[in-house]
Protein backbone atom coordinates (compact mmCIF):
# COMPACT_ATOMS: atom_id res chain seq x y z
CA UNK A 1 0.00 0.00 0.00
CA UNK A 2 2.98 2.33 0.51
CA UNK A 3 3.42 2.40 -3.27
CA UNK A 4 -0.09 3.75 -3.90
CA UNK A 5 -0.43 7.51 -4.47
CA UNK A 6 -3.79 9.18 -3.97
CA UNK A 7 -6.28 10.13 -1.31
CA UNK A 8 -9.35 8.87 -3.14
CA UNK A 9 -10.00 5.89 -5.36
CA UNK A 10 -10.49 8.20 -8.35
CA UNK A 11 -7.04 9.72 -7.69
CA UNK A 12 -5.46 6.28 -7.37
CA UNK A 13 -6.97 5.18 -10.67
CA UNK A 14 -5.79 8.42 -12.32
CA UNK A 15 -2.29 8.05 -10.85
CA UNK A 16 -1.73 4.35 -11.48
CA UNK A 17 -4.10 2.71 -13.94
CA UNK A 18 -2.43 3.85 -17.16
CA UNK A 19 1.04 3.45 -15.62
CA UNK A 20 0.32 -0.17 -14.73
CA UNK A 21 -1.30 -0.90 -18.07
CA UNK A 22 1.60 0.63 -20.00
CA UNK A 23 4.15 -1.34 -17.99
CA UNK A 24 2.50 -4.75 -18.22
CA UNK A 25 1.70 -4.29 -21.92
CA UNK A 26 5.35 -3.44 -22.61
CA UNK A 27 6.73 -6.71 -21.25
CA UNK A 28 9.22 -7.88 -23.91
CA UNK A 29 8.54 -11.02 -25.91
CA UNK A 30 12.15 -12.20 -25.50
CA UNK A 31 11.62 -12.43 -21.71
CA UNK A 32 8.21 -14.18 -21.86
CA UNK A 33 9.52 -17.61 -20.81
CA UNK A 34 12.20 -16.32 -18.44
CA UNK A 35 12.24 -17.17 -14.73
CA UNK A 36 15.09 -15.83 -12.61
CA UNK A 37 15.33 -19.12 -10.70
CA UNK A 38 14.12 -22.61 -11.71
CA UNK A 39 11.36 -22.68 -9.05
CA UNK A 40 10.09 -19.16 -9.81
CA UNK A 41 7.33 -18.22 -12.21
CA UNK A 42 8.02 -17.18 -15.79
CA UNK A 43 7.01 -13.74 -17.02
CA UNK A 44 3.98 -15.39 -18.67
CA UNK A 45 3.00 -17.10 -15.40
CA UNK A 46 3.40 -13.86 -13.49
CA UNK A 47 1.21 -11.99 -15.97
CA UNK A 48 -1.41 -14.76 -15.75
CA UNK A 49 -1.25 -14.44 -11.96
CA UNK A 50 -1.89 -10.70 -12.30
CA UNK A 51 -4.92 -11.43 -14.48
CA UNK A 52 -6.22 -13.98 -11.97
CA UNK A 53 -5.71 -11.55 -9.09
CA UNK A 54 -7.42 -8.76 -11.01
CA UNK A 55 -10.49 -10.96 -11.38
CA UNK A 56 -10.41 -12.32 -7.84
CA UNK A 57 -10.03 -8.91 -6.21
CA UNK A 58 -12.69 -7.45 -8.49
CA UNK A 59 -15.04 -10.26 -7.47
CA UNK A 60 -14.32 -9.51 -3.81
CA UNK A 61 -15.05 -5.82 -4.15
CA UNK A 62 -18.27 -6.47 -6.06
CA UNK A 63 -19.26 -9.13 -3.51
CA UNK A 64 -18.79 -6.71 -0.61
CA UNK A 65 -20.21 -3.65 -2.43
CA UNK A 66 -23.43 -5.55 -3.04
CA UNK A 67 -23.77 -6.40 0.65
CA UNK A 68 -22.87 -10.08 0.70
CA UNK A 69 -22.21 -11.33 4.22
CA UNK A 70 -20.38 -14.62 3.57
CA UNK A 71 -16.71 -14.85 4.55
CA UNK A 72 -14.29 -15.07 1.64
CA UNK A 73 -11.11 -17.07 2.01
CA UNK A 74 -7.71 -16.57 0.42
CA UNK A 75 -6.64 -18.51 -2.65
CA UNK A 76 -3.46 -20.49 -3.20
CA UNK A 77 -1.57 -18.49 -5.81
CA UNK A 78 0.94 -21.27 -6.41
CA UNK A 79 -1.83 -23.74 -7.18
CA UNK A 80 -3.47 -21.22 -9.49
CA UNK A 81 -0.14 -20.77 -11.29
CA UNK A 82 0.31 -24.54 -11.63
CA UNK A 83 -3.19 -24.91 -13.06
CA UNK A 84 -3.04 -21.88 -15.37
CA UNK A 85 -1.02 -23.38 -18.24
CA UNK A 86 0.16 -19.83 -18.91
CA UNK A 87 3.34 -20.98 -20.64
CA UNK A 88 1.35 -22.56 -23.50
CA UNK A 89 -0.12 -19.15 -24.33
CA UNK A 90 1.42 -16.31 -26.27
CA UNK A 91 2.55 -13.29 -24.35
CA UNK A 92 0.33 -11.15 -26.58
CA UNK A 93 -2.79 -13.14 -25.64
CA UNK A 94 -1.97 -12.60 -21.96
CA UNK A 95 -1.44 -8.88 -22.55
CA UNK A 96 -4.79 -8.62 -24.35
CA UNK A 97 -6.56 -10.37 -21.50
CA UNK A 98 -4.80 -8.26 -18.86
CA UNK A 99 -5.84 -5.06 -20.65
CA UNK A 100 -9.48 -6.16 -20.82
CA UNK A 101 -9.56 -7.20 -17.16
CA UNK A 102 -7.81 -4.00 -16.02
CA UNK A 103 -10.14 -1.68 -17.90
CA UNK A 104 -13.18 -3.60 -16.68
CA UNK A 105 -11.97 -3.33 -13.07
CA UNK A 106 -11.52 0.44 -13.33
CA UNK A 107 -15.01 0.88 -14.74
CA UNK A 108 -16.49 -1.17 -11.91
CA UNK A 109 -14.56 0.70 -9.21
CA UNK A 110 -15.49 4.09 -10.65
CA UNK A 111 -19.18 3.08 -10.61
CA UNK A 112 -19.25 2.74 -6.82
CA UNK A 113 -20.82 5.43 -4.67
CA UNK A 114 -19.11 6.60 -1.48
CA UNK A 115 -21.60 4.46 0.43
CA UNK A 116 -20.62 1.36 -1.54
CA UNK A 117 -16.90 2.08 -1.08
CA UNK A 118 -17.39 2.12 2.69
CA UNK A 119 -19.25 -1.20 2.83
CA UNK A 120 -17.38 -3.97 4.59
CA UNK A 121 -16.94 -7.68 4.23
CA UNK A 122 -14.98 -10.48 5.82
CA UNK A 123 -11.86 -11.68 4.06
CA UNK A 124 -10.08 -14.49 5.88
CA UNK A 125 -11.83 -13.41 9.07
CA UNK A 126 -10.67 -9.78 8.75
CA UNK A 127 -13.10 -6.94 8.21
CA UNK A 128 -12.18 -4.95 5.07
CA UNK A 129 -13.83 -2.13 3.18
CA UNK A 130 -14.51 -2.10 -0.53
CA UNK A 131 -12.31 1.01 -0.75
CA UNK A 132 -9.39 -0.74 0.98
CA UNK A 133 -9.65 -3.68 -1.42
CA UNK A 134 -9.60 -1.28 -4.37
CA UNK A 135 -6.46 0.40 -3.03
CA UNK A 136 -4.87 -2.99 -2.37
CA UNK A 137 -5.43 -4.00 -6.00
CA UNK A 138 -3.23 -1.13 -7.10
CA UNK A 139 -0.67 -1.82 -4.39
CA UNK A 140 -0.48 -5.41 -5.58
CA UNK A 141 0.06 -4.38 -9.22
CA UNK A 142 2.81 -1.93 -8.23
CA UNK A 143 4.48 -4.51 -5.98
CA UNK A 144 4.71 -7.02 -8.83
CA UNK A 145 5.80 -4.31 -11.26
CA UNK A 146 8.80 -3.70 -8.97
CA UNK A 147 9.58 -7.41 -8.82
CA UNK A 148 9.47 -7.68 -12.60
CA UNK A 149 11.74 -4.64 -12.97
CA UNK A 150 14.25 -5.92 -10.40
CA UNK A 151 14.40 -9.62 -11.22
CA UNK A 152 13.03 -10.27 -14.70
CA UNK A 153 13.81 -7.37 -17.01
Amino acid sequence: MRLVRGESLAEVIKNHSQEALDFYLSLPEERADYAYLPEKWTVKELLQYMIDCERIITFRILFFARGEKAVLNPFDENEYARQSEANRRTLQSLKDEFKAARLSSDLLMLSFSENQLQKTGLLSGQKVTVNAQCFSMFGHMLHHKAILEERYL
